[in-house]
């Protein structure tokens, strides 16, 4: 089978977005929140930006995660998710190049996630904001796409849910959202993710 081209890519991504219904979450209490599930093409092969966030950070500090943060007055879920971008990693996506939104995700330390699918194609050039991230990767989807690994564990009754990610593992909200569009974006599958729990070092 010969491989897509990355205009075959975004096509075939963004047909199985506009066919998704996404379960959006009401939640007055928590504070809202956008992550960029930003595709790139490197070396023809589409892939995920996933970030490492700075050590020296007051919440999650050193975990794995998709550029993103709180929403400002004002901003849409797609404007919140597009600077979140920008501004951690340095590449800027108009406002055309959204691909579409995922399911939110409720976080035990009070945040709610919405995920923004957006296209970048083919990045020369990222700088990352040190102060937030201490790592940029660009991380193959075919490496991203894997069976969900799920935990038992005695501070609830909801599984975590992990996936491996390089020489370790990646845990929900972040392995969630990913696994949530691998499946939409390389199977046509619609999964929902938000009763996945995270570990307890994530909770605060």
């Amino acid at each position: 089978m010969q491989p897509r081209s990355p205009v075959g890519d975004r096509v075939a991504i963004e047909a199985s977005l506009a066919g998704f219904q996404r379960v959006p979450i009401v939640r007055p209490g928590l504070r809202a929140a956008s992550v960029a599930v930003c595709v790139v093409v490197r070396h023809h092969v589409p892939s995920l930006l996933i970030t490492r966030r700075a050590a020296t950070l007051r919440h999650h500090p050193g975990q794995w995660a998709l550029p993103g943060g709180s929403r400002d007055p004002g901003e849409s879920v797609e404007d919140t998710a597009r600077r979140e971008l920008r501004e951690e990693t340095g590449v800027t996506v108009p406002a055309g190049d959204v691909l579409g939104v995922l399911d939110d995700y409720a976080t035990r330390s009070g945040y709610l996630i919405t995920p923004v699918v957006v296209w970048a194609g083919p990045v020369r050039t990222m700088k990352v904001r040190a102060s937030e991230v201490a790592q940029l990767h660009v991380v193959p989807l075919a490496d991203l796409d894997r069976p969900a690994q799920l935990l038992a564990i005695p501070e609830s009754e909801r599984p975590v849910l992990r996936l491996p990610l390089l020489t370790g593992f990646v845990y929900a909200p972040t392995a969630a959202v990913i696994y949530q569009f691998c499946q939409l974006a390389r199977h046509g599958a619609t999964v929902r993710v938000s009763r996945y729990d995270q570990p307890v070092f994530a909770w605060t």
